[in-house]
């Protein structure tokens, strides 16, 4: 079955993220009209390769018009207008970066494909433990219980209200009548008085006390429900709402993907009805009450204070209901939301989580920046920003596919603001703040804290305090963590490295490989868990002997890995970490021509290279590495050809491959010969004459555009990276 059909097929949480991966940078129209297509091609190949890209590209608009010719026969006049404007669109913004929207492509279809099998998985899980595929804590089954037995709670309320109603009527109607009669004037002990009167009178005070008495019972039952509706209010606001927002932390910085809100909206949108009920039972209580009162009157005594708690209730419910769905984020950049470029679109999304159809078009939302920190921010020096665009819109539920109230932000940029003394940084940490006009006036929420950069080349350290930030901290609002950052345990840091690869790659970081990764920061150790990481010793200070960071260094292997080998990484050929101790041991006792692939610990710009095993002419075995590839050599041959057609010059003067077997024993054609294209294979015959030692030789030819041009790279077999 085609991708994208088995992605309609998932369930309501999952397609809510589907939607979150298309914007207008690349239409879920176009993905859902030439969905075939789309998948039959080699996008992640054109995001690196700019001919077979611009290739690629002008097949997709030629595929755009046939659709159109289609929708034109088909007098479909709706999607004839959306494919015409998505063309033109497509050809105003990726005509000259063809490269650009194949990459979009590219992670769309891999981040589909994760929640494919992020969703295959939970079902087996689920299936497994709960015959229904409906997974539930134990926890939460004891909330919708709790809200249940609210629900109940308050329609028996409504019942016991028509009898108080009905009661009050017939003491109302008898009490008016003996008053009509003069009967009430008399004096009850006087002699006068008739003996049906007098019952009547008895009668009388019976139906005031069986009236009072269930006064008192209805305003000490409304009390005691609603310490129920606090108690479920609480676990839904300090628990479950938290432990999303906490998820949806994690979720930005890589980690798992969030829950879908669906199931919380569910439970919120019930307490709320609830309570809704339950005021207007209040306000009929004060119309009962208005009607007949008399001394001790419960209702007069208590039914303040009732109004008082409800009417708190609900606008704390209100208020921890609207939410930010989704984070600032730029479209080019999905996988680093967070971090905010100056005059560059971003999008972000509220909900209210409270499905109510009388709240449609009712709430007016305004996004704006720094509404606390800015004082402190012109104090300080620092920069303040403008929002340009659309920051202003009504709450709908059309907006969202399954008729949530919600807003999206798809057209926002920001734009720099000169303040204070004109002090500069590289980067600021702001915060984003939402209010809505209105129906509820003191209705916001806040986004995480973004970063702003004002140069692409700041994302590295921008990402890196969005990673510090959300590993360490569940505040919102903190912007001043920076600082005096914390530390974070090794722990902490090893489990958001690995992230950085699972979340854009199939393949997080095995323990070993977070073993060296935690060398190169701590030095030396026994054991890591719990030792500590300070923000500069992550970020900010070189590492021993070289002259950048480790972060720097790490990224730009990040970078390598999704953009050049990501297909050797997702396989796993790639050992990538490892100490040069621990692979002279893994290399040493296996035969000549056994090799594998590792990380440069020499390049800034990130390298990868190969260390193989051979003997020399005594017998004694040598490892032997080549000099990095970087991201320079890699744009001109992919990494798998270079392996394929890598030589060296043998005591004979013949050109040979010492690279036999992947580590442990893959014949290297099994391995990478499915990434190689026939016509770049390397000619065994060519020998580059210019290259003199100490470097060993080697040279290939690459092909394209019908010219053959010489590669000729300097190796140095005898230099360990």
């Amino acid at each position: 079955m085609a991708q994208w059909n088995q992605l309609q097929q998932l369930e309501t949480r999952y397609l809510e993220q589907l939607y979150h991966l298309y914007s207008d940078s690349f239409p879920m129209e176009l993905r859902q009209f030439l969905a075939p297509w789309i998948e039959s091609q080699d996008w992640a190949y054109a995001a690196n390769k700019e001919s077979h890209a611009t290739l690629v590209f002008h097949n997709l608009l030629g595929e755009i018009d046939q659709q159109y010719s289609r929708f034109l026969q088909e007098n479909n006049v709706l999607y004839q207008h959306n494919l015409r404007r998505i063309k033109q669109h497509l050809q105003s913004k990726y005509l000259e970066k063809p490269m650009e929207i194949a990459r979009i492509v590219a992670r769309c279809l891999w981040e589909e494909q994760r929640l494919l099998q992020t969703a295959t998985t939970a079902q087996q899980d689920g299936q497994a433990a709960h015959p229904t595929g409906t997974v539930v804590t134990e926890k939460q089954q004891i909330l919708e219980h709790n809200l249940q037995d609210i629900r109940k709670r308050v329609q028996d309320m409504e019942q016991k209200m028509k009898m108080l109603e009905n009661l009050q009527d017939d003491f109302d109607f008898n009490y008016k009548t003996l008053k009509s009669a003069g009967e009430l004037s008399q004096d009850l002990n006087g002699n006068s008085q008739a003996a049906a009167t007098r019952q009547k009178m008895a009668q009388l005070e019976q139906m005031l006390c069986a009236l009072d008495q269930l006064r008192r019972q209805i305003v000490t039952e409304m009390a005691g429900l609603l310490q129920a509706m606090d108690f479920v209010q609480k676990n839904l606001t300090d628990e479950e709402l938290a432990d999303w927002k906490r998820r949806q932390q994690i979720a930005c910085i890589g980690g798992p993907p969030n829950i879908c809100l669906d199931r919380l909206e569910t439970w919120i949108t019930s307490l709320a009805e609830s309570q809704l009920q339950i005021r207007q039972q209040i306000k009929k209580l004060e119309e009962l009450q208005q009607k007949v009162s008399y001394k001790g009157d419960p209702i007069v005594q208590h039914r303040p204070a009732l109004e008082e708690k409800i009417v708190d209730l609900f606008r704390n419910l209100m208020k921890s209901a609207f939410v930010v769905e989704r984070q600032p984020c730029m479209p080019m950049h999905p996988d680093r939301p967070l971090v905010i470029k100056t005059g560059v679109q971003f999008t972000n999304k509220v909900r209210l989580l409270v499905k109510f159809p009388e709240l449609n078009y009712q709430l007016k939302i305004k996004v704006c920046i720094d509404k606390e920190s800015g004082d402190v921010a012109a104090i300080r020096g620092s920069r303040k920003f403008n929002i340009l665009g659309t920051n202003t819109k009504v709450m709908n539920m059309e907006e969202s596919n399954n008729g949530s109230l919600s807003a999206e932000f798809k057209h926002l940029t920001l734009r720099e603001q000169r303040c204070g003394n004109g002090g500069r940084t590289n980067s600021d940490v702001s915060e984003f703040y939402l209010t809505s006009f209105s129906f509820f006036r003191s209705l916001q929420t806040h986004s995480l804290p973004v970063v702003v950069i004002s140069n692409i080349c700041q994302m590295p350290n921008a990402w890196a305090s969005i990673l510090w930030y959300n590993m360490l901290t569940n505040h919102p609002k903190n912007v001043n963590f920076f600082t005096k950052p914390p530390v974070a345990t090794w722990d902490q840091v090893a489990e958001v490295l690995s992230w950085q690869f699972s979340s854009t790659t199939k393949r997080g970081l095995t323990i070993e490989q977070l073993n060296t990764l935690a060398e190169k920061l701590l030095g030396p150790c026994v054991n890591y868990s719990g030792c500590q990481i300070t923000w500069a010793k992550f970020c900010k200070e070189n590492m021993a002997g070289k002259g950048f960071s480790f972060w720097v260094w790490l990224d730009n292997i990040i970078d390598l890995v999704k953009k050049y080998i990501l297909a050797l990484w997702n396989e796993g050929y790639i050992m990538g970490f490892i100490s040069k101790e621990r692979e002279r041991a893994i290399l040493s006792p296996k035969p000549p021509g056994t090799f594998l692939l590792r990380f440069s610990e020499s390049s800034k710009e990130g390298g990868i290279t190969f260390t193989w095993v051979e003997k020399d002419i005594s017998g004694k075995t040598q490892i032997q590495s080549v000099e990095p590839y970087t991201k320079q050599q890699l744009n001109s041959m992919s990494f798998a050809e270079i392996i394929m057609g890598y030589k060296i010059m043998d005591a004979t003067n013949i050109l040979v491959s010492p690279l036999v077997y992947l580590f442990p024993e893959i014949p290297k054609e099994e391995a990478f010969g499915k990434y190689c294209r026939p016509e770049a294979q390397p000619d065994a015959d060519f020998q580059e004459p210019g290259c003199v030692e100490p470097y060993s030789k080697t040279a290939m030819k690459i092909f394209g555009n019908n010219q053959c041009y010489t590669y000729c790279a300097a190796l140095n077999p005898f230099k360990q990276d």
